[in-house]
């Protein structure tokens, strides 16, 4: 496994340094280190989980949202379209359904009203003039897109924070086993060699290349999930402002 290693080190064969094991050192580390170690493992486990996970939720939303947005296209009528895509995922269809859903309940409260509420000043009228139509419409739009947004960003915070912090946690790691060992080393008979303190020096740089190796995935991994989720945001918004002219055109028809 460690063979490449030692080709791009140029390590040549035969030497002492050839002989190393990378599992040794682990091993052969602190507790503090191998607590260090610990932690960063578990964090870059955690962190392709989450990758591997969102990679395939934001597939979905995209494709679910595609598929909607040619159904809204070849459709003329919002209830035929809600309708047919009662059942269908993906963050456009759900806030297309938050905001024809709302026009229904406008519709019912303008029926109620109308039968019920003949006094001035009901509550139909405070509704259209303090708000209107198209605003209801729009406040059910924009809370159905944040709910969307917070959805496909769950859980990237923790691919941030690895991203950020997995570096410096390796860091305290190699910092402390090099402590550790210059104590040691200071403590020992004879005259300190290079070859002394070399191998403990090796056991602590391991934490900081594991803090990189845990790092560099979830920070890429991160920007990628990201970028997909600001583009259906994008899809969400100017799916938004295309149904709220509609709204603000024909709502009266609808």
């Amino acid at each position: 496994m460690t063979n490449w290693i030692y080709f791009v080190l140029q390590i040549p064969p035969g030497s002492e340094a050839e002989q190393i094991n990378i599992l040794a050192l682990v091993t052969q580390a602190g507790p503090v280190v191998k607590a260090v170690l610990l932690i960063l493992l578990l964090m870059s486990v955690i962190s392709w989980a989450i990758i591997f996970s969102k990679y395939f939720v934001l597939k979905k939303a995209t494709k679910s949202s595609d598929k909607f947005l040619e159904l809204y296209g070849a459709s003329g009528n919002f209830g035929n379209l809600y309708t047919s895509t009662k059942h269908m995922g993906g963050p456009i269809a759900e806030v297309f359904r938050a905001g024809y859903t709302e026009i229904l309940k406008i519709r019912k409260s303008r029926s109620t009203g109308t039968a019920q509420n003949t006094e001035p000043g009901g509550s139909l009228e405070m509704i259209d003039t303090e708000l209107g139509i198209v605003e209801l419409v729009e406040r059910a739009l924009k809370r159905t897109m944040s709910s969307e947004t917070s959805r496909l960003e769950g859980s990237l915070t923790f691919l941030a924070t690895t991203g950020s912090a997995a570096p410096f946690i390796g860091l305290f790691g190699t910092v402390w086993g090099i402590m550790t060992s210059f104590i040691g080393l200071a403590g020992s008979q004879g005259v300190p060699t290079l070859q002394a303190v070399a191998p403990g020096i090796a056991e602590a740089l391991v934490a900081t290349a594991v803090g990189l190796a845990a790092a560099i995935p979830a920070v890429i991994g991160y920007n990628y999930c990201l970028s997909r989720v600001k583009k259906i945001d994008v899809d969400m918004e100017n799916f938004s402002s295309e149904f709220l002219n509609i709204v603000d055109r024909y709502v009266k028809r609808v």
